[in-house]
């Protein structure tokens, strides 16, 4: 329950309200995680909520840790404040995208794979200018490097969590197909679709 509850915190809807006022599910893509705060807020805000988010994933993890907890996995903890953050009792169990917070359980659960997948998802973002493709292409990937850990567990939980997210990003993925969907401002795909926009 407390690993729910403190995956649940709402970071980007609360920093949006009481340091800008703003509610950022009513603007841009009405999602309460990193990007859109970045798209709304401003990269700083987007910074916070992130960082946010990772520690609510890390935090919930070592909670067996901190509580001597020997029977249960932490992965058990870490998954319940993935489900809190995606579905959150403090926002009418609706939430983000889980991507954020799985990285906090990974890092505190595997940090090495953790820095592994961080640099899967920079390197994306800088091929592709496109944080959902990143997130997509970086579960993918990572969840390969796991399988190779043999950790069962780690391995049946990651295979799942990239299936779960590609389903939250549908809509991203409708939209990357069009042609469409938002870029971060900088990174090679946003050069060249500057490059393709006509001039005014």
């Amino acid at each position: 329950m407390v690993a729910y509850l403190l995956g649940s915190i709402p970071s980007g809807v609360w920093i949006g309200k009481v340091f800008f006022h703003v509610d950022i599910r009513r603007h841009g893509s009405g999602n309460i995680g990193t990007t859109n705060t970045y798209r709304v807020l401003g990269p700083i805000a987007g910074s916070i909520v992130m960082a946010l988010d990772i520690s609510k994933g890390a935090l919930a993890t070592l909670l067996p840790t901190f509580f001597h907890i020997t029977t249960i996995s932490p992965l058990v903890f870490g998954l319940m404040a993935i489900l809190g953050h995606t579905f959150s009792i403090f926002d009418k169990f609706k939430g983000g995208k889980a991507v954020a917070t799985s990285a906090g359980m990974l890092l505190a659960y595997k940090p090495v794979l953790f820095f592994v997948a961080a640099g899967i998802w920079i390197l994306v973002i800088l091929l592709t200018s496109m944080v959902s493709l990143a997130s997509m292409i970086g579960f993918t990937l990572i969840t390969i490097v796991i399988f190779f850990t043999h950790d069962v567990f780690l391995s049946i939980l990651a295979a799942i969590l990239t299936v779960f997210i590609f389903y939250r990003h549908r809509s991203n993925i409708s939209r990357i197909r069009n042609g469409t969907e938002s870029m971060v401002p900088f990174g090679l795909g946003n050069m060249i679709r500057n490059k393709k926009s006509p001039t005014k």
